[in-house]
């Protein structure tokens, strides 16, 4: 998603264009609110992002033409997905049909750009290096933190920032509020000392949406004992998922294991 809004930016540069939002939708609609695409005048590419596909985007982009052509066109444009279309969705989509160019891009970046949800990685190893790869294509904002100098590498998405805390656990205390954790650190020592961290931080503010340990049940028996021992209550324990990832997928390695993850956040409730 962020590659896509950089694209978006890239292209302003180059060439004045169409931003065609979805404003709102009823029933069944092929994209959400807020999905968007954008039809330039000149260049390559042409089309950029999706609002769904099919007829919905070809009349939407016939339209963006007619508005580049002549601006006093509608804005605003209402479509019944049913048989008119030749879809069989069924529903209702509002679109909004936006003239955009290079003096407009910091407002869109900072629309476009906002309300990604938080995410902390912790963890610079191969499957926080192949989760990275993931997250960076979602609309999420994601630290990403490690106790070491070096496990990240130089070219990073634009929605990952990097930090380096020793010791590691201390810079859940700075997350921002609303953050899924997601804990696979190269140490069991260090994963306790984090999962520990996040809990009391929760006991406190109670403001973490997800913390997630890679691991299998046997590790998580055995992290709760000492959990235990370390004063927190079997209600609390339950706030961490161990193992993560969508169940059924037994796959290791670690770009399976990135794929599960990514979708398990991206099905957390709103």
């Amino acid at each position: 998603m962020q590659r896509l809004n950089d694209a978006l930016f890239a292209r302003l540069v180059q060439a004045d264009g169409i931003l065609i939002q979805v404003q709102s939708t009823r029933g069944s609609v092929p994209r959400e609110a807020d999905a968007w695409m954008a039809v330039f005048r000149h260049g390559s590419p042409e089309l950029l992002g999706t609002i769904g596909g099919g007829r919905l985007e070809l009349d939407a982009t016939a339209h963006a033409r007619t508005l580049l052509a002549a601006p006093d066109g509608p804005r605003s444009q209402s479509y019944a997905l049913g048989p008119s279309l030749g879809q069989c969705c069924g529903g209702h989509v509002q679109l909004g049909f936006e003239p955009v160019g290079a003096g407009d891009i910091a407002a869109l970046r900072q629309r476009l750009c906002a309300g990604h949800m938080p995410v902390a990685l912790f963890g610079g190893g191969h499957v926080g290096q192949a989760l990275v790869t993931v997250l960076g294509q979602l609309p999420l904002d994601v630290h990403w933190i490690d106790s070491r100098d070096a496990p990240f590498p130089a070219e990073l998405p634009a929605n990952v920032r990097c930090e380096h805390s020793l010791p590691v656990h201390q810079a859940v205390a700075d997350l921002a509020p609303q953050s899924s954790v997601l804990i696979m650190s190269f140490s069991h020592a260090e994963d306790l000392d984090i999962v520990a961290a996040c809990l009391q931080r929760q006991r406190a503010h109670a403001d973490l949406r997800f913390i997630g340990l890679i691991g299998s049940k046997t590790k998580w028996a055995t992290f709760r004992q000492r959990l235990e021992a370390r004063g927190f209550s079997a209600d609390e324990l339950v706030q961490v998922t161990c193992p993560i990832g969508l169940p059924g997928i037994r796959d290791k390695r670690p770009e399976v294991i990135a794929v599960s993850v990514a979708a398990q956040l991206m099905g957390l409730p709103a």
